[in-house]
């Protein structure tokens, strides 16, 4: 029977699935990461562990945690995988000359980055933008660093900063935040509704999709102290009627943004006292070069600066890291 290839032969796909576990330290986090099934990610840490000749991670029903062999592999899987990235970025600079489409998630229909496509492809007539529809900005970045996507838009500072370094960003706006009500809900009847008639509600905000961690993360800061609760988990709706009849069914308010699609039997309200903001940057992956690329971001500049989107109402709402991250212009 042959032996083991040894690190010689080591596969750099086995250390993105190393890294992802170090990063997450749970398996079936890093697999949702990944877009893989937790068994065939269980799989490839084995086969790199076979290959290694050591024990990487110590697994139990409670914890995953790296061994000091892991600990030793951990820096140097990082310098592999960036400069992978590094290689496939700089050899794909000439090939990329616009003729292979951009593939740009706007997350979901009317929101910021469907409003900056159109005006893209107006600056880069030459160039194909398809949009795509990923729904959340953790599971876009697994997209964009897999090379399945070009661009996104959400949270960047709701990334793990291991992901942020290998993603840049361009501030686009500070979208004001509001809440999805069901039509005879007691507040659906206000213009606007103020954070603290939330109070003793319990407000959906993605709990439990792997794809938008980082918009439940920005709910629990903004709840925390304020006497709102975030809603357990319902099941990921896929298309509006799905949507509708799944919150008809709970009856929870969503948080939302202003711009959020319209429901059926449902109504939209501005948030205030203060105007909670969700920071929306324009993503795409380090390296990338392709003319589409630089019309979406002229695009996304333009319209910021026309609409003001990167102008802060006085007093608002916006989480301090995100505010730093906003500033940090690539």
């Amino acid at each position: 029977m042959p032996s083991s290839p040894g690190p010689g032969a080591v596969d750099p796909r086995l250390l993105r699935a190393f890294l992802t576990v170090a990063e997450e330290l749970h398996f079936t986090r890093a697999a949702a990461r990944l877009y893989v099934a937790q068994q065939a990610l269980s799989r490839d840490i084995r086969r790199l562990e076979r290959d290694l000749k050591a024990d990487l991670f110590v697994r139990n029903t409670r914890r995953v945690a790296l061994t000091a062999d892991g600990e030793r592999l951990l820096p140097y899987a990082r310098r592999v995988l960036e400069a992978q990235d590094a290689l496939l970025a700089e050899f794909g600079r000439a090939a990329d000359d616009g003729q292979r489409p951009l593939l740009v998630d706007v997350n979901s229909p009317g929101l910021v980055g469907e409003r900056i496509l159109p005006r893209a492809r107006e600056l880069a007539p030459d160039c194909e933008l398809m949009a795509r529809f990923e729904s959340g900005l953790t599971g876009a970045a697994a997209e964009l660093l897999a090379g399945r996507l070009d661009a996104s838009f959400g949270r960047f500072a709701g990334l793990d900063p291991a992901i942020r370094a290998r993603l840049e960003q361009q501030p686009v706006r500070y979208e004001p935040m509001a809440i999805l009500l069901p039509e005879d809900h007691p507040l659906a009847d206000l213009d606007v509704v103020p954070l603290d008639a939330l109070a003793g509600e319990s407000v959906y905000a993605g709990a439990g999709n792997p794809r938008t961690p980082e918009w439940t993360d920005l709910a629990r800061q903004l709840f925390e102290g304020r006497g709102i609760e975030i809603a357990p988990p319902a099941p990921l709706a896929v298309g509006t009627r799905e949507f509708q009849r799944i919150m008809a069914k709970t009856r929870n308010p969503v948080l939302a943004a202003v711009d959020f699609p319209a429901m059926p039997k449902s109504i939209c309200k501005p948030l205030v006292d203060p105007v909670p903001l969700s920071p929306v940057s324009l993503v795409w992956r380090r390296g990338l070069v392709h003319p589409g690329m630089e019309a979406l971001r002229a695009a996304a500049a333009e319209l910021a600066e026309a609409e003001g989107w990167l102008r802060r109402p006085a007093g608002a709402w916006i989480p301090a890291t995100d505010e730093l991250i906003m500033s940090q212009c690539t």
